[in-house]
């Protein structure tokens, strides 16, 4: 049976970002920067695991699990004619609209609406999902527009009943009461290859008591949005007209033209050069020429869109006067302020225009603070060590006594540079064994590993010091025992800096120095296109380094007598394709295996900005929750730590080109 054309949640979701997505949506011949397999994300912040949780708290609930729509709004329909009934994936739909809601549960002419969420929610600190001035706050938006459009579809469907609609969360204030709970909701696959959460039969009332999950009623902040105050911004049409609207033109399959705005940096629906000669259409590019009147060659030059660190209204504003291609704006457009911290280098503003300037100038130079630099490299002492931690945030605890959430550090890599200029792969630390809390033997071994001298450590970008903040707070209120927990405080504190809602304060002796902020102040390739990101900057200064193309020409890294590696052999990390350097990330083995070749591509391209947290972490998931061969986890282990070592292989090979360059 072929389905009708329904608006779903999922495509209420898309109009609310941009009613044109709506029409791109579905179509093969439109590329679509989003993964395939939704399970590779949902195993970065446990979404499924915590879907199935939730339905443990509602025993003897009924699944829906037929496919075809019209089936599940048939079976559907058949239960809540049951004057007490809980539905799982209950289908309900109107003409044009359709639902499929995680739990409703049914007693008499009531209705109770749960939808499940992943993102966290502390119910001890009575968080309000609204602003002092009356309005939601943005970051729970789109999760309130989720519910409020199921519950607006429930009443349209059947009006008879009394609707009252929930938001179901994991609470970052509840405490896991049993260890081994999030082994028990494990990731399989069925004959068809579709994948699902399997609950384990060892599930039983001690895990379930006191909950995890939070239930908060939405009812006042979905009145909020059918009335139209729940922002500032004014509303031309009601709710009702709005979802009518989308749904009238998504049935019909018409697009829907929007106008150009910040919004359309994050637009899916675009191609990458490599993706084009394979003759996908690219939404964005459709949406910019129709309103514009752009030509191709229009897109040849980068727009305000991809100005590093612009606000989003800057971004607008400029759109909406009409300057919009980069080399449009003018050193007005940005309020171009110095540094505030009393650091030397770059500021914000002055990177920005930097960006712009080049670029109207046609510069593809590079810019380097050659006499500040230098007198910052000076102050390091050697050796030096470089450090990158892989980390996941866990939905449901690995052990009693943890809260949801909770951070996990599962890996980190280590490099050292001598002071006479010997680089050599010096540790590494990874634990995947399922269910295990790694933290303490994480910083044990880090400790372990930088504590035999008094050299400068390097981070990149403030991730690692906000996870020893995490891990210190860790080892610091556990009622367990902990025999070294003094030492292991003492050793974060001496190399980190306490974070904003830290209870202590304090600045480490050898606090980490973060060379994203370095890079920022005092180095700028136009080659990375603004961004500041070590997989775009290693590469750029690979291209302009003779001394690191020579050097990393030879095969000598993870050779006898060249660089130690833990896991590489004689590799050669330059190779020049067409007189460019050959992204290094690029000559890695494939991470996953098993997933679509379209999926590996975005894995890999956006390796370091998926949910925050990366493909590493996706891949800490999988051994996590996923059942595989004993040879599949291996290889996985084995990619995770080549990925890992060149993390830090990259920031060495940063210092040794900026070294190069002054």
């Amino acid at each position: 049976m072929i389905n009708r054309r329904y608006l779903t949640k999922s495509g209420f979701r898309l109009a609310m970002e941009c009613p044109t997505k709506l029409f791109y949506t579905g179509k093969p011949e439109y590329a679509n920067q989003e993964l395939d397999d939704k399970f590779l994300l949902a195993l970065a912040d446990g979404g499924f695991q915590v879907g199935e949780l939730a339905k443990c708290y509602f025993p003897g609930g009924r699944e829906i699990k037929a496919q075809d729509y019209q089936a599940a709004i048939d079976e559907t329909k058949k239960l809540l004619q049951l004057e007490e009934v809980t539905i799982f994936e209950a289908v309900i739909a109107t003409n044009t609209l359709l639902i499929r809601s995680d739990i409703i549960v049914k007693n008499g002419n009531q209705l109770n609406l749960y939808e499940v969420k992943a993102k966290s929610f502390n119910s001890r600190k009575e968080e309000s999902f609204v602003n002092q001035d009356g309005t939601l706050k943005s970051s729970w938006r789109k999760y309130l527009y989720d519910v409020a459009f199921q519950k607006y579809v429930i009443n349209q469907a059947f009006p008879q009943y009394t609707v009252s609609a929930y938001l179901m969360m994991p609470d970052k204030s509840a405490i896991c009461p049993t260890d081994g709970l999030n082994q028990k909701f494990r990731v399989v696959k069925n004959a068809n290859g579709r994948k699902s959460i399997l609950v384990s039969e060892n599930l039983n009332e001690a895990d379930l008591e006191p909950t995890i999950l939070c239930e908060v009623k939405v009812d006042n902040e979905c009145e909020m949005i059918y009335s139209n105050k729940d922002s500032n911004s004014i509303q031309l049409e009601s709710f009702k007209k709005r979802v009518d609207f989308y749904a009238d033109q998504y049935v019909s399959d018409t697009k829907i033209i929007s106008q150009i705005s910040s919004v359309c940096s994050s637009c899916q629906f675009h191609t990458e050069n490599q993706v084009e000669s394979l003759g996908l259409l690219s939404g964005k590019k459709e949406c910019w020429k129709e309103s514009l009147g752009w030509s191709e060659t229009d897109f040849d030059c980068p727009t305000v869109i991809d100005v590093w660190n612009l606000s989003a209204e800057k971004k607008s504003e400029k759109i909406k006067a009409g300057r919009i291609k980069m080399s449009d704006l003018t050193i007005a457009d940005i309020n171009i302020q110095p540094r505030r911290d009393g650091k030397s280098g770059l500021s914000m503003s002055e990177r920005q225009w930097l960006q712009i300037e080049k670029l109207k100038n046609k510069d593809a130079s590079i810019w380097i603070d050659r006499a500040n630099l230098k007198i910052e490299m000076e102050s390091w002492k050697f050796p030096l060590h470089f450090i990158d931690f892989e980390t996941a945030m866990v939905a449901i605890p690995f052990n009693a006594g943890q809260s949801p959430y909770e951070g996990i550090a599962f890996q980190f890599s280590h490099h050292i540079v001598h002071e006479n200029g010997k680089l050599e792969h010096f540790g590494q630390f990874l634990n995947t064994e399922r269910g295990v809390f790694p933290n303490y033997d994480f910083v044990r071994e880090l400790m372990r590993q930088l504590n035999n001298d008094k050299g400068s450590i390097f981070c990149y970008s403030n991730h690692e010091n906000t996870f020893l903040n995490t891990i210190y707070r860790q080892i610091s209120t556990d009622n367990g025992i902990i025999d070294d927990r003094a030492a292991l405080c003492h050793f974060i504190k001496t190399i980190s800096r306490s974070v904003n809602n830290s209870s202590e304060i304090w600045t480490g002796q050898r606090e980490m120095i973060d060379l994203w902020d370095i890079v920022k102040r005092y180095y700028y390739d136009p080659a990375t296109n603004g961004s500041n990101s070590i997989k775009h900057v290693l590469p750029a200064i690979l291209n302009n380094s003779t001394f690191l193309q020579d050097k990393y020409s030879k095969s000598i890294y993870g050779s006898v007598n060249g660089i130690p590696s833990f896991n590489f052999k004689d590799w050669k990390w330059v190779k020049i394709n067409n007189g460019k350097v050959t992204d290094p990330y690029s000559l890695l083995p494939k991470l996953f295996q098993n997933i679509s070749m379209r999926d590996e591509e975005i894995l890999s391209k956006n390796c370091d900005e998926i949910n925050n947290g990366g493909a590493a972490l996706i891949a800490y998931g999988m051994m996590q929750f996923e059942e595989m061969t004993d040879y599949e986890r291996a290889e996985i282990r084995n990619a995770l730590l080549k990925y890992c070592e060149l993390d830090t292989l990259a920031m060495a090979m940063l210092y040794e080109g900026l070294k190069d360059l002054i």
